[in-house]
């Protein structure tokens, strides 16, 4: 055992053992078992130690994972796909990546506490408006596939007016990984999917069309004649493109896409062996509404000065819930801005000159080719070739291109696909020539070859209108520029780095920097997803064990990790359910019994698996409302397909039914769907596999200490039962791009499960609950805890209730929000999943310091009301109705308010120590959707 100073679960949790005897103590318990014993019901307590080993130390964990990484075989991948070598500029590396300002930040629903990430998504939109040409773009996606299923479902309901149009067109040229994932979705939602050649006749009762641009084997198509067909037929053209080819060719928006989505990971973001990585997705003005998850617009504050916000917030599913087209939850933030900040530090000149670059050496390589007496399928391309190898045996051009360490694209045909990137040089070119000439060197080499190439294009795809023409994009050339700028935006986001963030369901708790270290070691970031399995050793091992722990915590027999969201593994368990359902023939279930207690995510989730959702009441007490779920239930008794319940509740509580409620279930052939969200207070405790869930899905990305990075990345892994397993789906169909989804960033988890083990797993599960408790104890008297369990207490989570301040002093829960900022914290959970309370996660990696920190912030707030109730202060001019307080506001000449510069600026004695300031007051957020404004403006235009 390592020593107690060695031991990473001290440095995880944040209170100290004194610390704990004496919060039990506040609580009226004699220990942290007993606590536990009185929290957690017997019925779903399981007693055996968690059996995933003992805990190893940070350097033994390290190099473990060193081990693993080593097994990886990093070739020279040119196997395309839409996944590329790239360069990670080491100012975004240092500076972004590897930057927990940036890292633990939370998705920006406060605005004024996320100034920073904001501009750096409104950049990002911005440099995907330009790139394509289209005048609406949204803040990420988690996959170019992903983002594909999307644009099926935008248009679907663009054209659903049409009732007769049931059929998607997918044109056999786009990348076979967006083939499946469409496919798995039109499956879900029950369209039909047509495959097959966009040159032909478009199929009847057609809605919408998906093409790839330069198609996957390479070919720069001419679609105008696609796009005349389209409209005649009544559809939607989708254009799956790359970005950085549109910086040489005509943008699909000046040639009539509808949509255009792709993947930005060839901007700086390594490959990581599938993810994370940023989609991106556009479309025209006139769908703006009904663009998938989040856009970033322009808005201004209370003092009327520019804002940014996330627009048009009343999409998400948990107001629209069951009416959801889309899931929110479906953002890749950390990995968007390093994407667009690729972009500012190259520029647009820097962006073209890579792509010639890029394209010249794609030519070189063609013409080489051709040379060798090869025939190159086509003479349009940007970075991808196809070549047949006449005369020379497949076999044997494989051969000498492993013995050179390379991977090329086989095709079914015998044809060989090449595709080039940022990291080619001239000397691998002349690699694979070698390769495609069996062996020998080509005679002529890549250097010559390269002076006699024309890499332009001719009128009908050369770009001729310019882009990235915002000063942000033309401005940071220097290092030191580069720095500052990154630097003046971080100091406008509050993350853990500056203090706690108590979001109920969102679990921000620490994300060591142990554990982020090794995904940035060449032996995770630089593997290609689709390399030869041979050379993923080291993954392999990674996954599967991972995969086991995570078995050996839920109690399930099986564990995919491919869903690479939370939102992703809602979608995958419900259809892992539909799938066996419709083996057993049974494909009259379809209705998913969702409580009003569930997770926001789960009706939306329903919605997107065509499942329609019949919703359980909650009784007085939060609980399910066993005996109106036994109505539905009879009610709907052959067609129940599964409930989808959080356990413990969103409300904060073990339910004491939850086994009853399953057996319900089961009874009336349906299975059972637990969302892991709130898996933070069942760690080691509790399983649901024992309490009778047969689904299952897992945020690693809050439990298991991977990063929310500003509103992604995330993992959403789901465990199931053995009967379930074989309709996972890497047997049934593709959810997401990768096989292995997010695959970059599981070492995060399996450092932190194997730093922890399965005693500090066990303690960590504890602390949290104790935590949420005393953070409900200390608030009780001031803010009423609206929902306990059987012996008054919470789970890992606490929601309190403010509303009776509305009728007493004006106070509703946003200015409780916005006035904790003046004190440093980042608001709760604000109106979820009760309208107008607060709901509080203080999760176990933080100290009890910190939560008197908050509770004292809190309670203070409390009599900032009391002094609004007693007439004191003003009821509609008081310290909570104008806050946040700006540096600005508070250092004017003018002050016209009831209360001193003092109180507004510092309320508590830590905020002279160290002060956060919003750098803008409170958002107008009813007139960023009335007017909405998506990209980088021109700086007169912001004035």
């Amino acid at each position: 055992m390592p020593a107690e100073s060695d031991q990473f679960a001290s440095r995880h949790i944040g209170p100290r053992d004194d610390d704990i005897r004496a919060m039990v103590a506040a609580l009226g318990y004699k220990s942290l078992d007993a606590f536990i014993d009185a929290v957690i019901p017997e019925s779903i307590r399981s007693r055996r130690p968690l059996a995933i080993g003992e805990a190893e130390t940070e350097a033994e964990a390290l190099a473990q994972l060193a081990r693993i990484a080593g097994q990886n075989q990093v070739w020279r991948s040119f196997l395309g796909q839409g996944y590329h070598g790239c360069i990670l500029p080491p100012v975004i590396r240092r500076n972004i990546l590897e930057n927990p300002n940036w890292y633990t930040a939370y998705t920006p629903y406060q605005a004024e506490v996320a100034q920073g990430r904001l501009e750096a998504l409104l950049i990002f939109q911005t440099m995907i408006i330009d790139l394509t040409g289209l005048p609406v773009a949204n803040a990420s996606l988690l996959d170019e596939a992903t983002a594909a299923a999307e644009a099926m479902s935008l248009a679907q309901a663009a054209r659903s007016n049409d009732g007769h149009k049931d059929t998607f067109f997918v044109s056999d040229t786009c990348h076979p990984q967006t083939i499946a994932v469409v496919s798995t979705r039109a499956r879900a939602r029950g369209i039909r999917i047509v495959i097959g050649d966009h040159r032909e006749k478009l199929p009847d009762r057609c809605f919408g069309v998906l093409v790839q641009y330069p198609a996957t084997d390479g070919i720069v198509y001419d679609y105008r004649e696609l796009r005349s067909a389209a409209d005649q037929a009544g559809a939607l053209l989708v254009v799956a493109a790359d970005p950085l080819s549109l910086t040489l060719l005509t943008p699909p928006g000046e040639w009539g896409a509808d949509i255009a989505v792709g993947s930005t990971q060839r901007f700086g973001v390594p490959m990581a062996y599938g993810g994370p990585h940023a989609a991106y997705f556009a479309t025209r003005e006139e769908f703006k509404r009904l663009v998938p998850g989040r856009i970033i617009g322009l808005s201004h504050d209370a003092d009327g000065n520019p804002a940014l916000r996330m627009a048009l917030q009343m999409r998400e599913q948990h107001i629209k819930r069951e009416r959801a087209t889309s899931n929110v939850c479906t953002a890749q933030v950390l990995l968007a801005v390093m994407a667009g900040m690729y972009a500012v530090w190259h520029g647009p000149e820097g962006l073209t000159r890579i792509a010639t670059r890029v394209h010249r050496l794609t030519e070189a390589l063609a013409e080489g080719a051709r040379r060798l007496g090869l025939t190159v399928e086509h003479d349009i391309f940007f970075d991808t070739i196809r070549v047949t190898p006449a005369g020379r045996t497949l076999p044997a051009v494989t051969a000498a291109a492993a013995a050179r360490r390379m991977n090329l694209r086989v095709y079914e045909d015998g044809s060989l696909g090449v595709t080039l990137d940022e990291l080619t040089t001239p000397a691998d070119v002349d690699d694979i020539l070698a390769a495609l000439n069996g062996g020998p060197a080509a005679p002529v080499g890549a250097e010559l070859l390269l002076e006699t190439v024309d890499a332009r294009y001719d009128e009908r795809f050369a770009r001729a209108t310019a882009f990235l023409t915002h000063p942000t994009f033309n401005t940071h050339r220097s290092e030191s520029d580069m720095v500052r700028y990154l630097h003046r935006l971080v100091t406008r986001d509050l993350s853990l780095t500056t203090s706690m963030i108590p979001l109920g369901s969102c679990t921000m708790k620490l994300n060591a920097t142990a554990e982020m270290l090794p995904i940035s070691w060449p032996g995770f970031a630089e593997m290609h997803p689709f390399a030869p399995p041979e050379q993923a050793a080291g993954y392999a091992e990674l996954i599967g064990r991972l995969s086991s722990a995570l078995a050996t915590i839920t109690g399930f027999d099986a564990v995919s990790v491919q869903p690479n969201a939370g939102s992703q593994g809602e979608y995958a368990g419900l259809l892992v359910i539909k799938g066996f359902h419709a083996a057993r023939g049974d494909t009259k279930r379809n209705i998913c019994l969702i409580p009003q207690s569930a997770h926001g995510t789960n009706p939306a989730s329903a919605a997107m698996a065509d499942m329609p959702v019949v919703v359980v009441a909650t009784d007085a007490h939060g609980n399910v409302d066993v005996a109106d779920l036994q109505a539905k239930i009879e009610q709907h008794k052959d067609h129940i397909a599964a409930l989808m319940i959080t356990y413990p509740s969103t409300h904060g509580v073990f339910e004491t039914r939850i086994k009853e409620i399953c057996d319900l279930v089961h009874a009336a052939g349906g299975k059972v769907y637990m969302d892991g969200a709130n898996m933070n207070a069942m760690v080691g405790l509790a399983r649901p596999g024992d309490i009778g869930a047969d689904v299952c899905h897992l945020n690693l990305h809050k439990t298991f200490c991977i990063p929310h990075g500003g509103g992604g990345p995330g993992v959403g892994p789901i465990g199931v039962t053995a009967e379930l397993a074989p309709y996972l789906p890497e047997r049934i169909g593709a959810v997401s791009a990768a096989p292995y989804g997010s695959a970059g960033i599981l070492p995060i988890s399996f450092a932190y499960i194997a730093m922890m083990g399965g005693a500090g797993l066990t303690k960590a599960t504890k602390v949290a609950i104790l935590n949420a408790n005393y953070v409900a104890h200390r608030l009780a008297g001031a803010f009423p805890v609206l929902y306990t369990g059987a012996a008054g207490l919470v789970a890992h989570e606490c929601i309190v209730d403010p509303r009776a301040f509305k009728a007493s002093a004006g106070v509703d829960v946003v200015d409780i929000a916005k006035r904790l900022m003046d004190y440093g914290f980042h608001a709760p959970t604000v109106s979820f999943p009760v309208a107008g309370t607060l709901m509080i996660e203080p999760t176990e990696s933080e100290s009890r310091e910190e939560l008197d920190r908050f509770c004292d912030a809190m309670l203070a707030i409390r009599e900032e009301i009391r002094e609004i109730e007693t007439g004191t202060a003003d009821r509609n001019d008081n310290v909570l109705k104008r806050a946040p307080h700006t540096a600005a506001v508070i250092t004017a000449d003018v002050w016209d308010r009831p209360y001193s510069r003092q109180r507004a600026a510092y309320p508590a004695a830590w905020t002279r120590d160290h002060k956060f300031w919003p750098t803008v007051g409170r958002v107008d957020g009813a007139y960023g959707d009335r007017n909405l404004v998506c990209s980088c403006q021109p700086l007169t235009d912001a004035d």
